[in-house]
């Protein structure tokens, strides 16, 4: 029995965003099912525009309260089987705190992969991943701090006469950093060779035999 292909049914795709010169919240794209649920659950309107009629939210909401009908119109779009693209900035289900608590489960990881490495290879991976040159978490920190620096120095005067100026040691740890990194990788390649097994030797031979040996 030959097989044959499914055949599969793509909606229409729905794109929401947010028009940068206006701030209207717009939906374009989608069927005459995508248009109810959007003016069912998110409170779109019709409108006509340039290359058809799209939907809007109605003028003089507040931007927090468009943002959830944004939200809560794509959610029931994508239960209900459409495809739909909400601008991420619109999102109110996203946490705020999500990138940081996402690098800290990276770093996390990293600590985990290093503690339960098995070969050489492995930590030399880790390593790779905290001073590697471009995409390194070390020079990616330094950066940072050197931006920091630069920021500072343009908002902060002079520290008093005969005080350490905490600025410019901030110019300076970023050049620690720099050096630490290169240490790393330095340590990376050493670790990333294979490990030389110590040449084999005869043991010398014991007193009692060497005794034996003179009598013979």
């Amino acid at each position: 029995m030959k097989q044959t292909e499914p055949d599969f049914w793509v909606l229409e795709y729905v794109t929401i965003t947010k028009h940068p010169r206006t701030d209207l919240f717009g939906a374009i794209g989608g069927t005459d099912k995508a248009a109810d649920i959007l003016q069912r659950t998110g409170g779109f309107l019709s409108a006509p525009g340039p290359r058809g009629d799209y939907h809007r939210l109605p003028h003089g909401l507040p931007v927090e309260q468009q943002s959830r009908k944004a939200t809560a119109a794509s959610h029931a779009l994508l239960a209900a089987g459409h495809s739909v693209h909400l601008d991420p900035t619109l999102n109110m289900l996203v946490a705020p705190d999500g990138e940081r608590e996402a690098a800290l489960r990276y770093l996390a990881s990293l600590a985990e992969r290093a503690t339960a490495a098995t070969t050489s290879n492995e930590v030399a991976e880790v390593l790779t991943e905290v001073a590697a040159p471009v995409l390194g978490l070390l020079p990616l920190a330094g950066e940072i701090v050197v931006r920091a620096w630069i920021a500072a120095s343009d908002f902060q005067g002079a520290a008093p006469a005969g005080e350490p100026d905490p600025i410019a040691r901030l110019g300076s740890t970023a050049t620690s950093m720099s050096e630490a990194a290169r240490a790393i990788l330095h340590a990376r390649n050493h670790t990333a060779r294979p490990a030389q097994r110590p040449a084999t030797t005869s043991p010398p031979p014991s007193r009692a035999q060497s005794a034996e040996s003179r009598r013979r």
